[in-house]
């Protein structure tokens, strides 16, 4: 592998999207057993193992890397895209415990000490994520002033810190902390809009992001796709489930309207920005699917699809990491800083 002596420097929080992709993708296998079977539940406990694993390399590497390089922690802070992903740490933990609820349901009775790992992680995820949010938007405060409101930290990305607080309910509700988890929900919902009109008002007045983070549109897709999936498990009317589904669609397909400008760029952790949202929205395809229907082959589909794309991802992050072109300076354009 092509290591080089500063690689460790680079490992931004940006690298734990990659969990995120891998317990999406172990959710949406698990909600696909209705239609193919209890194998689905074994395929999704070896996705969650690698993502644990994933994620426990990148937490040491995370520590390791800020007593090393403060300096370089203090530049993700700072930078008007890079911060965002800061969320991605505890959005990561909170997924994790919930792929774990998912899969093995434990209870205080017969799992105490792995139900109490899971509450501990969903907790921690949950707050990290909520504070991750404040820290994010208390930033707005400075209206236009540098490290404010200002147009380039408007990008897909910064859904991840904001409308991120639509997750904790998913496995919440099932572990008793649903009273927090839709308070949570609730904040997501109220800025996933905002958010998306401010991301379309800059691209009309400043132009669209820089090419090499347009794969990070798809993550569009993700808030229409986890509400959907929320509001189905709190037992709302399934219509808001459809209507949610048909959102997702849309979004889908007209942000496939760029796929030749997405396909065009080098391979980065931006590609990974595809994998959470996509198999989000292929767990709520598979959720509605009944049996003799159309989503009943729309979700298979849709569900192969992204584990070759989830697949594809990981190949080509080993041969970047073997190459030396990640954990390398990204060659994007230098923006204002948002501040400390």
């Amino acid at each position: 592998m092509n290591t080089r002596p500063n690689a460790l420097q680079h490992l931004a929080p940006a690298w734990f999207s990659i969990v995120m992709g891998l317990c999406g993708l172990g959710l949406a296998w698990l909600r696909a057993e209705a239609l193919m079977g209890e194998l689905t539940g074994p395929i999704a406990g070896l996705i969650g193992v690698l993502a644990l694993a994933i994620f426990g390399v990148l937490a040491v590497a995370s520590i390791v890397r800020l007593r090393r390089h403060p300096q370089a922690w203090a530049a993700d802070r700072a930078h008007p895209v890079r911060h965002v992903f800061m969320a991605a740490m505890p959005a990561a933990l909170l997924l994790l415990a919930t792929l774990a609820w998912s899969l093995l349901k434990p209870t205080r009775e017969d799992m105490p000490l792995l139900r109490a790992v899971v509450d501990l992680a969903w907790w921690a995820g949950s707050i990290g994520l909520w504070l991750a949010t404040l820290w994010t938007l208390a930033r707005w405060w400075r209206g236009n002033q540098p490290g404010g409101l200002v147009w380039p930290i408007f990008t897909p990305a910064l859904l991840i810190p904001v409308v991120g607080n639509v997750i904790p309910p998913l496995a919440g509700l099932g572990l008793g902390h649903g009273d927090w988890a839709m308070a949570q929900f609730g904040l997501g919902v109220l800025f996933w809009p905002v958010l998306l009109t401010l991301m379309l008002a800059r691209v009309a007045t400043q132009g669209p992001w820089p090419d090499r983070l347009m794969p990070s549109n798809l993550i569009l897709l993700a808030p229409p796709a986890v509400i959907g999936l929320v509001l189905l498990q709190a037992g709302a009317p399934i219509a808001l489930g459809w209507a949610c589904w048909g959102i997702g669609l849309f979004t889908l397909v007209w942000v496939l309207t760029q796929a030749q400008r997405m396909l065009a760029q080098p391979f980065g952790l931006p590609h990974w920005g595809l994998s959470f949202p996509l198999a989000a929205f292929t767990a709520l395809t598979l959720t509605l699917a009944r049996p003799g229907g159309l989503l009943a082959v729309v979700g298979p589909v849709l569900l192969a699809a992204t584990s070759l794309l989830v697949l594809g991802l990981l190949l080509a992050t080993w041969r970047g990491l073997r190459d030396g072109t990640l954990l390398a300076p990204e060659p994007v354009a230098s923006l204002q800083p948002v501040g400390a």
